[in-house]
């Protein structure tokens, strides 16, 4: 769980080749291997402050080819090569073989993961802080060109006691893409704290098998020493936007699609749509013109009388020259046959507006019997006016003669009353007979 393999070892075979190159039997296997470790560690070691970023080997019987690749070449090389004659000198106590040393410059050190690192761990040991560093390293690299970069410091970050580690990453890193172009780098900064590790992954693009034409022309992707004449080609901008996603191959993907149409903005605006293409109407049934239509074609008819102009001309002058006349026939005839068929299209025209004034005619009478439709029906309402006038006073002295009858039914239902009340107040009280008291009641009076 969470074990990671190195890039450049998952694509040894496939896009990279070994860093030591050499054959040897089973005897001399484990004393070369220990050779290419020496000479490694002694060569980091010596030169460590002059930005190395990768040592190549090859072996031959008698003789050991070191190409050493760095930022700093002077620092290497030295005044007058004294540095690289002492190297060759200390290598050759290590291999007693003859050393051959080849240094060749990094151009772009910002796209090196190794440098990179180197770079980060730099910072961390002059106390700078760790997200700082580690997104200006971000910023350097994308602004060169780089499709994509991560970055992670694990370590006692800050000089907290408790060791975390915390990453940045901007674009993509295939990781699991064998043919993406992953650069590695791997260091440790030495602080007062402790240790920091710091890794970098770096994606400079593709690199595509021999043969292989795609949108590119065959042309490798990969952001090497060749990415500036790519970029170039590609509108040049910095950061992603001049990388490989960056618009390369936009011109590529129209192939077969025809010429791009610029869109038109002049035209009839407000009709709904871009374009100026206006909305069929409600009103019109799919299989009917628009008017807008009928109108554009009646347009087109009226301009076709000017050729009959045109066409009497050259036959006026023909008559006068006889000899030119005879040459002019045959352009005489040419103009006389449009202006022949110009000539069916306006009869035909004529005819259209002669049927039309009928119609238009008989539309006249209809308007003034309309008319006198309506003069006639302005007394019928001042009747119905006065008749409504007329009924209202009769309906209201039934509606008074209804109130009275109503009053008389109430008021004998009063009189009848009040006349019962008085009889009652007339009539005098009757007294009550003495009753009778009994044998008991008269024995105890006595």
């Amino acid at each position: 769980m969470g074990q990671k393999v190195h890039p450049g070892g998952l694509r040894v075979g496939v896009i990279q080749n070994w860093k030591s190159n050499w054959f040897a039997g089973p005897k001399e296997f484990s004393s070369w291997l220990i050779e290419d470790v020496q000479i490694r560690d002694h060569i980091y070691g010596k030169l460590a402050h002059a930005g190395l970023s990768d040592i190549l080997i090859r072996k031959d019987k008698q003789r050991v080819t070191v190409d050493i690749y760095t930022a700093r070449p002077g620092i290497v090389i030295g005044k007058s090569g004294v540095e690289v004659d002492a190297l060759r000198r200390e290598l050759h106590a290590i291999t007693h073989k003859n050393v051959h040393i080849n240094i060749n410059e990094i151009k772009r050190p910002e796209l090196d993961a190794k440098l990179v690192a180197q770079s980060v761990a730099e910072q961390l040991q002059n106390r700078v802080s760790f997200r700082r560093a580690m997104k200006r390293a971000l910023a350097s690299a994308v602004r060169s060109g780089a499709q994509g970069i991560k970055i992670a410091c694990s370590g006692r970050l800050g000089g907290t006691e408790m060791s975390r580690s915390e990453g940045y990453s901007e674009g993509r890193v295939p990781l699991h893409t064998i043919r993406a172009d992953i650069d590695y780098g791997f260091t440790e900064a030495r602080t007062t704290f402790g240790r920091i590790g710091v890794k970098v992954w770096i994606n400079k693009g593709e690199i595509m098998p021999e043969g292989y034409e795609g949108l590119q022309g065959g042309r490798e992707s990969r952001l090497g020493e060749q990415d500036q004449a790519r970029r170039r080609g590609s509108g040049g901008g910095e950061g992603l936007a001049g990388g490989r996603d960056g618009g390369r191959g936009r011109s590529v993907d129209r192939e077969g699609l025809g010429p791009v149409r610029k869109s038109r903005r002049s035209g009839s605006r407000g009709q709904g749509r871009p374009g100026g293409r206006p909305r069929p109407d409600a009103s019109t049934k799919p299989g009917e013109a628009p008017p807008q239509a009928a109108a554009g074609v009646e347009e087109s008819v009226a301009p076709v009388e000017k050729p009959e102009v045109v066409a009497a001309k050259p036959e006026v002058k023909a008559e006068k020259p006889k000899p030119v006349a005879e040459k002019v026939t045959p352009a005489a005839e040419e103009t006389k046959a449009p202006a022949a068929k110009a000539k069916p299209a306006a009869g035909e025209a004529k005819a259209s507006a002669a049927k039309a004034k009928p119609a238009a005619e008989k539309a006249k009478p209809a308007a003034k019997k309309s008319e006198l439709a309506g003069e006639k029906a302005k007394p019928a309402a001042g009747e119905a006016k006065a008749s409504a006038a007329k009924a209202k006073p009769a309906v209201e002295e039934k509606a008074t003669t209804a109130k009275a009858k109503t009053v008389a039914k109430k008021a004998p239902v009063k009189g009848k009353a009040k006349a019962s009340k008085t009889e009652t107040a007339s009539k005098p009280a009757t007294k009550r007979a003495p009753r009778k008291k009994s044998e008991t009641e008269t024995k105890g009076e006595s």
